[in-house]
């Protein structure tokens, strides 16, 4: 009998895209650190990506798709201001600073505590559905994490892994509140966490005298930012929509293993059987994340919203004119009752027993 898989796409592609982009932050911004001071790469890399997004949007404009998305609303500020300052401040920050006292593989690899942060407050603080499996999957990734701080008489993290770790903890925060802004534009969220987050950093660290690097070694890190950080935040939180914070970050979990491998080939940092078995532990996780399957009979109760839709199953409203599609409008869902594979997206974040 076929299984019905529809319930994954786009989500999965979104969040294993945007988990390839960010895995390769880690060790191309261990070579950079040759040239540039941690401090003032965090800025260049999320400036980067602010004026990399800014082209694009400016593109999107141009050729006609504007409006596509649900714009940001006064009411999203407050979230916006929290978003920047742990996911565009803090986090790239702690990074940075993590990746120059210890090795990029294990750093990249200690980057899975992110999905396990970005779960565990989707799950306690916000209620989001956990099930078995993706539990298990859970704690084999942090199994794997833990092995990796193992240092042959108990588990011991030296400063490098402990920001880390912080890093991952901020950009937990991060995720979660970043939900809250899943059904508006993503590239203007991103735009301007960018921005805002990346010129802060450059100031501050210029204001502490940091020297600064040459041209070339600039425009490699904003591109690099562009990429690994700007356009990855967009993937991540057009996957948002579609399967909830906590299984987005669980299969975010794929960055960690993409820097891992990138470290070993391009830095020539040794494959130790640590980082081996850590990474299959990891490795288990991620397929018990990615096998799972929620289905269940479900209401939707009647509720108004707006973002960008296709009249699809969940979508099923009238136009005073001919639309295309996809639109963003506000737009009510009626009460509808019925069973089939979900994730906890924009139109399933209901409770269970």
């Amino acid at each position: 009998m076929s299984v019905d898989r529809t319930h994954q796409f786009p989500g999965i592609p979104l969040a294993l895209g945007s988990a390839l982009l960010f895995g390769a932050s880690p060790p191309l911004s261990k070579l950079l650190m040759d040239s540039i001071d941690p401090w003032l790469l965090a800025g260049i890399l999320y400036l980067g990506a602010g004026v990399g997004l800014v082209l694009v949007h400016l593109g999107r404009r141009w050729i006609g798709l504007e409006g596509v998305e649900a714009p940001l609303r006064i009411s999203d500020l407050p979230w916006l201001l929290a978003v920047v300052v742990f996911g565009g401040l803090l986090g790239p920050l702690l990074l940075m600073f993590g990746l120059s006292m210890t090795t990029a593989a294990s750093g990249s690899l200690l980057l899975n505590l992110e999905g396990l942060a970005t779960m565990a407050i989707a799950w306690i603080v916000f209620r989001e559905n956990v099930d078995r499996r993706l539990l298990l999957g859970a704690i084999a990734i942090l199994a794997g994490a833990a092995l990796l701080s193992w240092n042959g008489q108990g588990i011991a993290l030296d400063n490098g892994s402990l920001l880390v770790a912080l890093a991952c903890l901020a950009w937990g925060i991060d995720n979660n509140l970043t939900r809250k802004l899943s059904s508006t534009d993503p590239v203007q969220i991103a735009m301007i966490k960018g921005l805002a987050a990346g010129a802060t950093n450059l100031i501050l660290a210029l204001g502490l005298g940091t020297p600064v690097p040459s041209p070339a070694a600039i425009g490699a890190g904003a591109i690099l930012g562009f990429l690994s950080v700007g356009v990855s935040l967009v993937l991540f939180m057009l996957a948002l929509r579609h399967l909830g914070t906590a299984r987005t970050g669980a299969y975010f979990s794929l960055a960690p293993f993409i820097g891992a491998m990138l470290s070993i080939i391009l830095l020539r940092e040794p494959l130790t059987l640590q980082i081996a078995f850590a990474s299959l532990l990891m490795g288990a996780g991620l397929w018990l994340h990615l096998t799972e399957r929620h289905e269940h009979l479900h209401v939707h109760e009647a509720f108004e919203h707006e973002h960008a839709h296709v009249h699809d199953v969940h979508h099923q409203h009238d136009h005073d004119s001919p639309a295309t599609e996809p639109h963003s409008h506000r737009h009510r869902h009626e009460l509808l009752t019925h069973k089939h594979p979900h994730y906890p997206d924009l139109h399933h974040r209901h409770t269970h027993d």
